[in-house]
Formats: structure tokens, sequence, C-alpha cells
């Protein structure tokens, strides 16, 4: 089996660290501002992997775009100042691409205003090349007022000396102080004419390094070497500090929550059902003593034994069988609110700690400290994982059982693609580099401020938002969930539905069987759940009109008594 940190799933999430900025930050504001935060659970990923990816593209964005930034300070005073006219058509480019953004405008004018102020700063910045062109090659005196207008100072004749009344010295003089003005104007011209393909190059050479990226330390040959990977081998206390707490805490049974959210890391809650049923006795043989783990008890093998192929004739097409069932994965987690420890590290990660928890969690039945049966699947090489939660508790005679399955959707298309975009730019012909970093400088200086101003942002939050000193919290957002956009094909749609049903049939088996060996009457529970776990309601008894089917029309003229209404209907069953 795969581990967590050489899954697909981390390598695309890693991946698009270097592709997705706003991703980036969110990864880093979790797990690295937000010391005193928990980490949610990694289901098929590693976190701290991805936290180390994500420093790393910043480092190298940062630098990039401090490059960028320098050239555009150094080529103003070199330009006399000529350069900052190349602001003007940018700035217009960038309104198109603002505007083109906004939902309230009218539908015309969002698809009008933006294409004519596009192709307005398009124009004026061609028309603004074709000036300094003429002007560098010696054409100058021979523009029209438009051209002097641009130019003012470099290309008007009143620049030149006088040589009205001189002497032969003071005409060598003059002489001198011509050739040094033209040779200021010439580099003010060349200097602001260089300016974009300088900065192209550098837009060039930062796609490069993250083409590179993917085919190098980011390949899928390369990237399970977890020691060769130059992200993990990163200096700074903090960072490693932080990555081993991540991979304490994120793979460990004891998840510590927040109350808002406390399956956070499992994904999108899918169909979740609850039912309760009464212990009757069988009239024909004593009881015995059932407590809840003698339902795990139960539970647990029959589960297991979906690992296990059906039998095919051979034991070589039994080994041959690839259902991702065989990879089914179980254990016993523990839920822990992590409002009122004293610090991060003192929550009970350690083996001895957690065993006391869960032996009193699985027969208590708490409000906040929960005990669940954790069932995972990880699908499309951890890109769909399916997550079942079971709880079984008895109370007063009454036995509640409790399925909360949970989905990761795939990733963002955007990292699904990651190889494909690297490979196309890597065997792309120079021509057709050149052409897309050229249409990229345009907006590269306006991204390279925002670049530079969040990180300073971030370092800033670092410094002086006390958040090491800060109470413990549970995670605030998911790395997993983060990347996912929950959408999914119809194959993966299949398989979830066919997971899910394989496995509550089983924890439906188990809870039966447990009942039945204990003496217990099983009609009522398999009469129900049945019903429920297919996401229906179950009634025992009805009065007055029912329809079934589509297209019934029910009318009901008693007169519903206050405080009677329901609140809504659930896409989940209940007993």
């Amino acid at each position: 089996m795969t581990p967590p940190g050489a899954s697909e799933a981390t390598r695309l999430l890693c991946a698009g660290t270097y592709m997705d900025e706003s991703y980036r930050d969110a990864v880093i504001d979790e797990l690295y501002v937000h010391e005193e935060r928990f980490a949610a659970p990694s289901l098929g990923i590693d976190a701290a992997r991805v936290l180390a990816h994500a420093l790393r593209a910043r480092r190298l964005q940062l630098g990039w775009a401090a490059a960028i930034l320098l050239v555009w300070i150094v080529a103003v005073p070199l330009s006399s100042g000529l350069a900052v006219l190349y602001l003007y058509p940018i700035a217009v480019m960038a309104l198109a691409r603002f505007m083109s953004g906004l939902t309230f405008l009218p539908p015309w004018l969002s698809v009008i205003g933006p294409f004519v102020l596009r192709w307005y700063g398009r124009i004026s910045l061609l028309v603004f090349l074709v000036v300094l062109l003429v002007a560098a090659f010696g054409g100058g005196d021979g523009l029209a007022g438009f051209g002097r207008s641009l130019l003012p100072d470099l290309l008007s004749p009143d620049s030149g000396p006088d040589y009205s009344t001189y002497s032969a010295m003071d005409a060598t003089s003059a002489y001198d102080a011509s050739a040094g003005s033209g040779f200021a104007d010439a580099l003010a011209v060349w200097s602001t004419l260089l300016l974009l393909p300088a900065v192209a190059v550098l837009v060039a050479l930062q796609r490069g390094q993250f083409a590179r990226a993917l085919a190098d330390e980011l390949s899928r040959e390369r990237f399970p070497d977890v020691m060769s990977d130059p992200a993990e081998r990163a200096e700074g206390l903090r960072f490693r500090r932080l990555r081993d707490r991540v991979r304490t805490e994120q793979h460990g049974p004891l998840m510590m929550y927040r109350a808002a959210n406390p399956f956070c890391g499992a994904g999108v809650p899918y169909r979740t059902w609850s039912l309760s049923v009464e212990l009757s006795p069988r009239p024909d043989r004593t009881t015995e003593p059932l407590d809840n783990a003698a339902f795990l008890e139960r539970i647990v093998p029959l589960v297991a034994a979906l690992r296990v192929p059906s039998p095919h004739g051979s034991p070589e097409r039994a080994a041959a069988v690839r259902d991702r069932l065989r990879a089914l994965e179980i254990d016993e987690c523990v839920f822990l609110p992590a409002e009122g420890l004293p610090s991060r590290a003192a929550a009970p990660y350690a083996p001895a700690e957690f065993e006391e928890h869960r032996a009193e969690a699985v027969e208590e039945g708490g409000e906040t400290r929960r005990h669940f049966l954790r069932i995972r699947v990880g699908g499309w090489n951890e890109g769909v994982v399916t997550t079942v939660f079971v709880r079984v508790h008895t109370q007063g005679g009454m036995l509640m059982l409790e399925v909360a399955p949970h989905v990761l959707w795939p990733l963002r298309q955007l990292f699904q693609d990651a190889d494909r975009i690297a490979h196309q730019y890597r065997h792309h012909h120079r021509f057709g580099r050149a052409v897309w970093a050229l249409a990229a400088t345009p907006r590269s200086a306006g991204q390279a401020l925002l670049t530079l101003l969040r990180g300073l942002l971030s370092l800033w939050r670092l410094g002086t938002g006390g958040y090491g000193a800060a109470l413990p919290e549970g995670p605030a957002v998911s790395v997993r969930e983060l990347g996912s956009y929950n959408e999914s094909s119809l194959f993966q749609d299949m398989d979830v539905a066919r997971y899910l049903k394989t496995i509550q049939q089983r924890v439906a088996a188990g809870v039966t069987t447990a009942l039945r060996e204990a003496g217990y009457r099983t009609e009522e529970f398999e009469q129900r759940v049945v019903h429920v776990a297919e996401g229906g309601t179950y009634i025992e008894s009805a009065q007055g009109a029912i329809g079934i089917g589509d297209h019934n029309t029910i009318t009901h003229n008693a007169t519903t008594p206050r405080g009677a209404a329901s609140k809504g209907s659930k896409k989940s069953g209940n007993g």
C-alpha cells in the first residue's frame, strides 16, 4: 500500500502550491501561521509535505517577484522616467480583467466593456513601442506632434544647444554637451524599449522553473523518495517543529476538533443516517449482557472480510483482483474537543493515553468525547476517499446506531492537469514560449507587487498575531478539502455508492449478529435498516393519505397544532 506521503493526491497537492497562490497562502496560514490549531486528519495525503512545498513555492515566487520589480525600479531612472508610460496601457488591461469579473454588470456590458478596454490597452502599448523604435533608430526628428507629445524631452529640437554666437572653444563645449545629451537620450529610449523583453525573460524563467520541478522532484518517479525532496530539506526551526507536529496529529486515531466542524478533513457528508430500535428479548432464550464493544467485535471481522477477493478458481486470478476494497482500512478513533487544553502539546497523542480515552469513550456515549469505528476506502489514487464513521450505543433498553459517511471528492482540475501543463510548456517551441512570456509580461508587475505584499502581510501576522501563545483550537480548514472542487465523474459516483452500500450492509449484518447471539429479536432492526440506510424514512404507522410516486397531490385540511411543524427535510434518514 502506498504511504500517504507518496500518494498521487499528495503529489498533485504539492504541485498545486506552485500553480494557485490562494491555495498556497491558505495552506501556509492554516499550518504555519496559526500554530495553535491542530492539524485536520489527512486521509490519504501528507499535509506536512504539502506545507513544505507551499513554503518553498512562496520563497521562489517572492524571489522572482523581487527580481521583476528590481528590473522596473532600475529601468525608471535609466529611462529618465520614460518607462512609467508603460503603466497606462497596463492599467487599462488590468481594468478590463477586473471588469470581466464583476457579476452585477449587465451581460452586454460585462462582455463589450472588457473587450474594448483590452484592445485599447493593447493598441496603446503597440503605438508606444512603435514610437520608441522610431526614436531608437534615429527617426525622432521626423515624428509628428503625436510622437513629440509622448517623448517631449527627448525628441524636441529645442533641447539642443544654440550655435548662433560662440567662439570655437564654445562650439567645442557645446558639441560635447550635445553628444552627452544624445547618449542620455539614447540610453533612456533603449532602456525603455528593452524593459519588456527583460521582464519577459524573467517570466519565462519562472515558468520554466515550475516545469522543471514537475519533471524532477514532483515527477511520479522521484516523488516517492521523500529524503531527496528539496522542500523537505528546508532549514528553519519553526518549519521543522510544525512539520513534525503535523505528522503526529494528521494520521493518529485521536481527533482534536472544534464544535463547529467536528469532521473537518473527512470531506462532504454523504447520506448520514441514524437508527434507534427497542432491545426486545426473544421469548425462547435468556438474554446476555450486550455492551457497545460487543457490537464492534461483530462488525469489524465482517467489514475486514471485504478485503478478501471472492473465489476465482485459482490463487493467481484472485491475486489479480484490483478492487480498492482490498486496501480497506479499519481503525477506532476518538473525537476530543480542543477547547480546555492548556497548549497544543498537551493533547493525549501518546499510545497509552489514547488507549485510556478509547476504553472510556466506547461505552460512555458522551456528547463531547465520542468514539467511532472508522472505515476508509481510498479510490482513484486517493483522489476519491470514502470514509464511514460508525457509532453504536445502548441506553435504557434502546439500541442507537449512527452511520456518518463522508466523501473527499477529486482534486481541482487545475491540479490534475499539472503534468499536462508542464509537459506542454517544456516541449513547446521557442517561438511559442516567447509569445506566451510576452503576453504575460504586462500583468507581471502587478502580480509581483501583490506577491510581495502578501508575503509581507503573512510575515506581519506571524510576528504580531501572537498565535504561538494562544490557546489551542481545532482545525479551521483541511489541506485536502481546500484542494477539492466537489465534482466527480459518473464512474466515481458509482464507486462511492458501491463502497457505501457494501460497508453499510456489513455493518448492519454485524449488529444483527450481535443482537441474535445475545438473545434479542432482530426483525424490527432488519426491517428499519433497509429503509433508513437507503435514505428513506421508516414509517411504523400512518394516518391520513400517503402518496407514492411522482406527480401526486395530497390535500389535508386538519389544523396543525402550534409547535408541531417540522424544521424541514434532510437527505438523511431517521429511525
